[in-house]
């Protein structure tokens, strides 16, 4: 909370205004370390990689998740999550580097995940995805070859 307060108050300062804090959630869950919900002013952090990670993770994902209440108070819906505006907001507001993602370790919050293959490599696919493959939902291609990807089932080769 400390880090959260000395950001906002930068941020306060910066633009002249008295953005109140957001209120902070310990629900997120998987492998991502915080989401932002604009509209809530919300912050969810997630109480796993927090208690794993403790300085860095504050250090990082805090500032990283005010930046985007920030830049959505500021700006609106931006045209990218992590565009210039975000980058902006992170860099010269709040003094931290833009960061995208984190480096945590997450094999404590992984969930299961399944084979897919393409003509290049083996993929993981979380259980969301899966799901969605499965039911005819979605599809998922490669970002490398462009191929379709497509379940792999142990010793069908």
């Amino acid at each position: 909370m400390r880090c959260l307060r000395e950001k906002l108050q930068l941020a306060n300062a910066y633009f002249g205004t008295d953005y109140s804090e957001p209120e902070i959630s310990y629900q997120q869950r998987g492998t991502s370390a915080g989401s932002a919900y604009l509209q809530h002013w919300q912050i969810r952090l997630n109480p796993i990689l927090l208690i794993e990670n403790q300085q860095p993770f504050v250090d990082e994902v805090v500032p990283h998740e005010l930046a985007h209440l920030l830049v959505y108070r500021r700006f609106g819906r931006a045209a990218a999550p992590h565009g210039k505006e975000w980058r902006w907001m992170m860099e010269q507001v709040l003094g931290v580097s833009a960061s995208r993602t984190h480096k945590f370790e997450t094999a404590s919050v992984q969930s299961k995940t399944y084979p897919y293959l393409c003509a290049c490599q083996e993929h993981q696919l979380t259980v969301r995805r899966h799901n969605r493959v499965m039911r005819k939902e979605a599809e998922y291609r490669c970002r490398h070859c462009g191929e379709l990807l497509r379940f792999h089932v142990k010793g069908t080769g």
